[in-house]
């Protein structure tokens, strides 16, 4: 799937792990990936006080969830993030960048008041397009 990223100089440029844009040439299967959260396959919660455990939990979560539709990191082009607190926006792209390469996806990350559970620091859903 050719996945571009999409950078102009009439904006600023990104100062964490994403693109300004992203396109697709939409010959695939769109993908969308529910909310990950950081817990694990046994259902415990990964790192609990710790966002950037949390981070690689979810990324992990994200990525086998995009791998059991057939495709890889590579194929997601948008991941929308929520956190508990935005302080912690350089921890994740931290982590984010040892899971995600260019062409990056595009992003969006706000900061919450509650997740679904007390404990959850971060949740991510993402969408990929897998040819």
């Amino acid at each position: 799937m050719p996945k571009t990223q999409v950078s102009t100089a009439a904006l600023r440029s990104p100062n964490g792990v994403f693109s300004q844009a992203t396109t697709v040439e939409a010959t695939g299967r769109l993908v969308f990936v529910s909310g990950m959260t950081a817990r694990t396959p046994d259902g415990s919660i990964a790192g609990v006080g710790d966002v950037r455990e949390q981070t690689r939990q979810v990324c992990e979560n994200v990525k086998a969830a995009v791998e059991a539709a057939g495709g890889t990191l590579a194929d997601v082009c948008r991941v929308d993030v929520y956190v508990r607190n935005m302080e912690d926006f350089a921890k994740i792209h931290e982590v984010r960048a040892q899971y995600f390469q260019e062409p990056l996806p595009a992003s969006t990350m706000v900061e919450v008041s509650k997740l679904a559970n007390p404990d959850y620091l971060i949740e991510i859903n993402a969408i990929a397009v897998v040819s």
